[in-house]
């Protein structure tokens, strides 16, 4: 398929450095969602999944060119698939946009640049893996290796296709690992993409193999694969689960889940109301809500909150719905008819117990899965909508009285991914910092601030972390094996 200007779409399975037809001659349709119109199919995976294990495994037996590889030059192969992204970038933004929904501009400044600098970054790593001497008693020299778990399952979510990609890609391959890959089924473009890009690039034969295929089938395969090292799953908490109970019957292994989030942002009366507006907006609506680190639950101190409510619906219904490939469309459509209906019926519920539906609400459009920017007010902590995940363009702004309170209803919640604090006193953002039971806390200048140094994870059922980060290559390597030489000649006299 061409996809203008003579740029061709990858449409089947990538196994082996070869490019594949699916066994079960099968086909998926790849939406789009702006328009409800079929971009292209791609093939289906499914017993697939075996064949690309095999070839994973082969490329990472001892001896193979692989495991031979110098670490230095896995790391310049990084590079190169670096720079093949960087030259690539404009197409890449395009294919997300188009098959997710995502606004252009974000998909280039955002995901494709955080794309291109976890490359890069892994990519120093790669020669700078080291364990460690260990000084023990007696005449013995012990030390550790750092080693890779060996063939990485990896199962990449629909809202940030590329970008989640390239996070759980990079550590895998900078600590020698090879990989078996499945995008989600409403976006597989950019994955297949990317596979023509490390082909470009020169690794050999098997070391990353990518299968579309559906979650139940081809996700399941990956899961209970008896010859697969290593899970890593990004979606939901409910899948997530499936997971890892799949790796427990099958061979136990290992395991590395980012799942939910309904993140509390918490905005204090001596807050700058217009800055902590602005914020809270954005760690909301950012990517039409479609992200796990979303500020979902807005809890106002009492003496703003009914401005905090004003400013929020007017920046709200500023907002412009349209073709996510314009430059000045702010939100574009929810990525499928199943998350878009789930959206609307949550907002149902909210209406039926009880909370105040400022405005939006329903769907905007004649065409595609867009639903209008909605905010709530008078929301409590037992409504459904304050309690699940709902994933898209719905606001909640709930109201607290005391420091003491908010800290117990921001805790009192099943996920544990992130929170915002906004405050002009740094002991009460401090004290509110160490008791939120959560791996990232944003304070003052942002919400939704990502870095590729920094690991982000969490507690409860997010479970694991998003990396990336310097521990992210943690996860991809076995850190606990123990060299120890014995009846060695050491003098230790000698300085």
């Amino acid at each position: 398929m061409e996809w203008g200007s003579g740029c061709s779409v990858w449409l089947q399975l990538f196994i082996n450095n070869e490019w594949c037809k699916s066994s079960s001659g099968r086909k998926m349709a790849v939406l789009n969602p702006a328009t409800g119109e079929c971009i292209c199919e791609v093939e289906e995976g499914n017993a697939d999944v075996d064949k690309a294990v095999s070839c994973a495994r082969r490329a990472f037996q001892l001896g193979s060119l692989w495991r031979r590889m110098d670490a230095s030059d896995r790391g310049l192969l990084l590079n190169r698939l670096a720079d093949l992204v960087e030259r690539d970038r404009l197409l890449l933004a395009t294919m997300e946009s188009v098959n997710s929904g995502k606004l252009f501009l974000m998909a280039y400044f955002v995901d494709l640049m955080a794309s291109i600098k976890t490359l890069r970054y892994y990519a120093g790593w790669a020669d700078k893996i080291q364990g460690k001497t260990i000084p023990v008693d007696g005449e013995y020299f012990t030390f550790t290796r750092h080693e890779p778990v060996g063939v990485c399952g990896q199962i990449i979510p629909w809202n940030f296709p590329l970008m989640m990609l390239v996070w759980k890609i990079a550590p895998a391959l900078c600590c020698g690992n090879t990989v078996v890959l499945k995008p989600a089924e409403q976006t597989p473009l950019t994955a297949l993409h990317m596979a023509k890009l490390i082909l470009e690039a020169g690794f050999p034969p098997g070391v990353v193999n990518v299968v579309p295929g559906y979650g139940p089938t081809a996700g399941h395969a990956i899961a209970h694969h008896m010859d697969i090292d290593k899970v890593a799953f990004t979606g939901s908490t409910e899948v997530g689960k499936l997971v890892q109970k799949a790796a427990g019957k099958s061979n136990l292994k290992r395991v590395t889940l980012e799942l939910g989030g309904k993140n509390p942002n918490i905005v204090f009366a001596d807050a700058d109301l217009e800055h902590a507006v602005q914020e809270a907006h954005h760690g909301l609506f950012f990517n039409q809500g479609q992200c796990c680190l979303a500020g979902s639950r807005v809890f106002v101190e009492e003496p703003i909150y009914d401005e905090f409510v004003r400013l929020s619906v007017e920046k709200a219904l500023k907002r412009v719905l349209g073709n996510p490939l314009l430059a000045n469309v702010d939100q574009g459509p929810q990525i499928d008819r199943k998350q878009y209906d789930k959206i609307l019926e949550l907002i149902e519920s909210g209406r039926r117990e009880g909370a105040r539906l400022e405005c939006g609400g329903v769907p905007w459009g004649q065409k595609g899965l867009y639903i209008q920017p909605t905010v709530f007010s008078e929301v409590t902590d037992d409504m459904r909508i304050a309690k699940e995940e709902i994933f898209g363009p719905v606001q909640l702004i709930l109201k607290f009285k005391s420091m003491e309170e908010v800290i117990q209803r921001a805790n009192h919640s099943q996920y544990g991914l992130a929170a915002g604090v906004f405050t002009t006193d740094i002991n009460k953002a401090l004290t509110v910092s160490s008791a939120m039971q959560t791996g990232t806390v944003w304070y003052i200048l942002s919400y939704l601030f990502a870095c590729v140094y920094i690991v982000y994870q969490g507690i409860y059922c997010v479970c694991s972390s998003i990396c990336p980060s310097i521990l992210g290559q943690n996860l991809y390597c076995d850190t606990g094996k123990y060299i120890q030489c014995c009846d060695l000649q050491v003098n230790k006299n000698v300085a």
